[in-house]
């Protein structure tokens, strides 16, 4: 894909995204056009529409982004088309969908803007994204789902509880990576979580989930969970890790459950020779929100290369909070506990521009955390997260 087809694409994305109401109707119309022209397609969708909308057009800019970089791009388009077995789609539902959204594009970007040329361009665009989903379906021999049964629910915080379940097979993810997830009172409403844990041949899996208010899946998640519930899970996806044998020093910024697929690389390089540094910083915006540091801290002791710094917002818990033993500062292992803003503490210890950066935590976050390293003279090139949608 040359240059100004790329360009053409992106115009005419940021034109439509533009405006404040831009991406809502676009994604109305996107579903309009869809469910009128294959009204079987409906069914691999949850009845409520609204997280949908805003996560696809939040995946179609990050997309649009990423043209420029297909070395990056065309690998996370096969791990999406890998992950879209779990819905049974195929390559007819791919091409619906590729016509319903030239269609939604064309309608809100109005005929002065879409030309033949852009047509042209969105066509090979679309062309690109479909086929590499496809291909990478069509050759994954691993399952297209996961059953995976809850043997351990554990409550960590009022709205924060920890849920280990054993997989029917083993599945072969990444440290770092996240997956897909489907419980049994919210069908068609999948989410994504991180693993806390490394891949296992016994098939455990750990997931730390956090319930977000207002919310349909997560609170369910964490109030309804019970041992013997069997969750679906999708293929693995996400690019975090730390290769082997590299020499490059590592800076891990996370916060509250963005800690999970944190710690599942470091539990990962326990098991390696030898590693590069790592300096971690874990944050919350209360003590109690830092509620695995007895596991960090028994991994830092462990692990020389390995540096814990704490980091809260405020050295008070929230009035909700009665337990009196969170974990202490004091563990072993551990740097002093840190007060303040997050990337504002990490920034401040200057611009580690000798680190391969991973940041984890709330798109808000991510994004604050991620300038002010830049602001700081942290190189763009070397910081990472997953997609923030």
């Amino acid at each position: 894909m040359d240059s100004r087809t790329v360009a053409l694409i992106r115009t005419t994305f940021k034109a439509v995204a533009a405006d404040e109401s831009g991406p809502e109707k676009l994604a109305k119309d996107f579903y309009a056009v869809l469910f009128t022209t294959h009204p079987q397609v409906r069914e691999f969708f949850p009845a409520s529409l609204n997280a949908q909308r805003d996560r696809l057009v939040k995946a179609i800019g990050h997309v649009v982004d990423g043209l420029e970089e297909q070395d990056r791009l065309l690998p996370f388009l096969a791990q999406l088309g890998r992950d879209h077995r779990k819905y049974g789609v195929t390559a007819e539902h791919y091409a619906a969908v590729g016509e319903a959204l030239t269609a939604a594009l064309r309608a809100n970007a109005g005929t002065e803007l879409w030309t033949d040329e852009v047509d042209r361009a969105w066509v090979e665009g679309i062309d690109l994204i479909t086929g590499t989903m496809i291909d990478a379906a069509e050759q994954q021999d691993t399952p297209p789902v996961w059953t995976g049964t809850v043997i351990e629910r554990r409550e960590v915080l009022a709205n924060l509880t920890v849920v280990r379940l054993r997989l029917d097979q083993p599945m072969r993810y990444a440290a770092g990576q996240y997956v897909s997830v489907q419980i049994p009172s919210r069908p068609r409403m999948w989410r994504y979580l991180s693993p806390a844990v490394p891949a296992n041949d016994n098939g455990e899996i750990e997931f730390h989930i956090r319930s977000v208010t207002g919310g349909w899946v997560s609170p369910a998640m964490v109030g309804r969970s019970a041992v013997g519930d069997q969750w679906l899970l999708g293929s693995p996806l996400g690019g975090l890790g730390v290769p082997r044998n590299t020499r490059r020093k590592m800076l891990m910024v996370g916060c509250g459950t963005g800690i999970a697929p944190l710690r599942a690389q470091l539990m990962s390089m326990t098991q390696r020779r030898s590693n590069p540094r790592v300096h971690l910083f874990v944050g919350g915006r209360h003590p109690c929100d830092l509620y695995d540091l007895e596991s960090l801290s028994a991994l830092a002791v462990a692990s020389k290369w390995l540096t814990v710094t704490p980091v809260i917002e405020s050295d008070e818990n929230p009035w909700w909070y009665f337990d009196s033993g969170e974990p202490s500062s004091e563990l072993p292992g551990l740097d002093p506990r840190r007060i303040g803003q997050i990337g504002r503490v990490v920034a401040g210890y200057g611009p580690w521009a000798d680190r391969d950066v991973q940041i984890v935590g709330s798109p808000s976050m991510v994004q604050t955390t991620k300038f002010r390293l830049m602001a700081a003279g942290t190189p763009t090139t070397n910081i990472r997260h997953d997609p923030l949608f």
